[in-house]
């Protein structure tokens, strides 16, 4: 079969290469799925880098966590014969998903419904599951509140602003860019502030009466996640769950002391293995009925096949790009 794969950590576009492979054999438990599409997230990119969470067992590794795909064949267990020749979206941290055919455990792959196009199924688990996880279940934020999310243009963005008009609460949303305002308060924003327009704790303050923001979230870290952190009501809590700036967030212990304000980091793989079955199950069910009825939708601004694998991850390195990246894969 055909592949994507890195035999050293470095920048994506400089490692990644195409490949034949042996179609991989699946094991009790297990399933093989032939792949079809997989959007290339920036936790693919990182773990790429060695800067990821979670670092490969050996080289060369195939990368790409999730996608979706159709299930040809189980290596054993009633799980696996359910699956078999249904279309599934694929969680995947063991062999990765850019490739013809992998395998993965037949717990982490889910059943996707017909109305949910190859492109958004692919797209089924890392961002909508982060969005619904962190304000639902982590924070539960309840109506009325405010949450400030930093990083709010990209997909993931997005998809909190959809969940805050759908669950009533509100948000502040931190971006670069001036002109990804309008796009963000089309899509539901109550307040957007401009990175560079100002002190980010001051505006905060003045719109939320002088309180600050008793929810936060940060993908970013450096001077905008510092920022987010200052901007915390007391009492206020945020979760970091990203490091796309590449700097640490600086916190004075004093000022979280004083107003006992908590700060600790979200990583989803290591939330998903602490939850019940019974919890994922539903928080599936969450994510299929918010794809069918639209209010999670990922927008895809270019498609490339593994062939062209270089200039797909410098594509979707690039900031501003105005939505994911997408492989093909068959």
């Amino acid at each position: 079969m055909n592949a994507v794969a890195f035999d050293q950590y470095g920048r994506p576009a400089d490692v990644l290469k195409q490949v034949e492979q042996p179609t991989p054999t699946p094991g009790r438990g297990e399933v093989l799925v032939k792949m079809i599409a997989s959007p290339i997230n920036p936790s693919d990119l990182l773990y790429i880098e060695g800067r990821y969470g979670l670092l490969p067992k050996s080289f060369p590794c195939v990368p790409g966590f999730e996608g979706v795909g159709v299930v040809t064949a189980n290596g054993g267990g009633l799980l696996g014969s359910l699956r078999k020749g249904q279309r599934v979206a694929v969680l995947n941290d063991r062999i990765g998903n850019w490739a013809e055919y992998t395998v993965a455990s037949a717990k982490m792959v889910y059943p996707v419904s017909d109305e949910v196009s190859d492109e958004q199924a692919a797209g089924f688990f890392v961002n909508p599951m982060t969005a619904i996880a962190m304000t639902r279940h982590v924070l539960k934020i309840p109506h009325g509140a405010w949450l400030l999310q930093s990083a709010a243009g990209s997909a993931l963005g997005k998809m909190i602003l959809k969940l805050a008009k759908r669950d009533g609460f509100k948000t502040i949303n931190v971006v670069r860019r001036a002109e990804q305002a309008a796009e963000l308060r089309a899509l539901g924003a109550d307040a957007v502030v401009v990175e560079g327009q100002g002190s980010i704790p001051e505006q905060v303050l003045a719109l939320t009466g002088g309180e600050g923001a008793r929810y936060a979230i940060d993908p970013v870290g450096g001077a905008t996640g510092t920022a987010v952190v200052q901007s915390l009501a007391n009492g206020g809590r945020c979760l970091l769950y990203g490091l796309l700036s590449g700097e640490p967030v600086a916190v004075d212990p004093r000022w979280l002391i004083s107003g006992s304000k908590i700060v600790e980091g979200f990583w989803l793989a290591d939330w998903a293995k602490k939850q019940g079955i019974l919890t994922m199950l539903g928080l599936m069910r969450e994510i299929r009925g918010l794809l069918v009825n639209k209010t999670f939708e990922t927008q895809f601004t270019a498609t490339y096949t593994l062939g062209n694998i270089r200039e797909a991850v410098e594509h979707a390195a690039k900031p501003g790009k105005g939505g994911k990246v997408l492989l093909k894969l068959t």
